[in-house]
């Protein structure tokens, strides 16, 4: 893994995950951002051992600066109410660098290290935005769209049109600034802030289809369409995602959630869009070994 990841940067990605979970025993991770870590700790530790363990972060990876995540079992509830508490500000080592421009596959991305718990893009779907970037074309739906990732992938691609949708304006105002870094317009236009599945009816009754949609969901949330829970209700989201596609058009969905295995993934989206033929599976990228919790699916109409 070493090997692997020492690559990365000689690559044009200077973005990554450093540890997994699954190299030090569920302890903890590290994210890498240019020259900040991103320490995420799934057990509780004293301050005095977590700014030691900070401390060795950057003297092993020659880090100028690390930031702390704390990541409780349950974070929904305790994610809101303290906030600050699980995502300090400030570093908790080295000097704060609120921003931070780093790289993947030479495709600059805005960073903010101590934000919140998501900092700006999920390294572990790598994979996943090189084959929008390699395969969009036509018109493109990027749901749940966060800071844009796929759909800056899949304007960088050339697709005809991109439509990022989401229910935050915060997130995709961020996404403009990610297309802005590439030098790519990004009209207020083509960043629709609202609940994905209301628009994803409104989009069916206009008539409205797409050659690619991008399934990205939490595994659990809250809107005015009521509670989602992807390992309940995702068939009933592939239905409708693939009621939009063009005849040949393709649905990219994935799934984060640990507790749902690959099979049951694919037996989902056959039973809520049986239409859609897979053809294509992956997971996370080369530094997450031993990874399952990311099932990535391509299927055609």
């Amino acid at each position: 893994m070493a090997a692997a990841r020492a690559a990365l940067p000689a690559s044009g990605t200077t973005l990554y995950r450093a540890a997994h979970t699954t190299e030090t025993a569920g302890l903890y991770s590290l994210d890498v951002a240019g020259s900040v870590g991103i320490l995420s700790l799934y057990r509780e530790q004293s301050a005095v051992q977590e700014t030691e363990l900070a401390e060795l972060c950057a003297e092993v990876l020659h880090l100028d600066s690390v930031y702390l995540k704390r990541r409780p079992q349950e974070a929904r509830h305790a994610a809101n109410v303290q906030r600050q508490e699980l995502a300090p500000p400030g570093p908790v080592w080295g000097a704060a660098q609120p921003e931070v421009t780093a790289l993947e596959d030479g495709v600059p991305f805005l960073i903010r290290p101590g934000g919140d718990l998501s900092t700006g893009l999920f390294t572990d779907a790598r994979p996943a935005r090189r084959w929008v970037r390699s395969h969009a074309a036509g018109r493109v739906l990027n749901t749940f769209a966060y800071t844009c990732g796929f759909g800056l992938s899949a304007a960088l691609a050339g697709a005809d049109s991109v439509k990022n949708l989401d229910l935050s304006r915060k997130v995709l105002n961020w996404g403009q600034e990610n297309y802005a870094l590439s030098g790519l317009p990004a009209p207020d236009t083509d960043f629709i802030s609202g609940d994905v599945f209301d628009w994803l009816g409104r989009f069916e009754r206009r008539g409205e289809r797409f050659d690619l949609l991008i399934l990205d969901p939490p595994s659990f949330a809250r809107s005015k369409s009521g509670v989602w829970r992807s390992e309940r209700d995702y068939p009933k989201l592939a239905a409708q995602a693939a009621a939009l596609l063009e005849p040949g058009g393709q649905l990219m969905a994935m799934n984060n959630h640990a507790g749902v295995s690959a099979q049951q993934f694919a037996r989902m989206l056959r039973q809520g869009a049986p239409t859609i033929s897979l053809v294509q599976q992956f997971g996370a990228g080369e530094d997450y070994p031993g990874a399952d919790h990311l099932k990535v699916m391509v299927g055609r109409l």
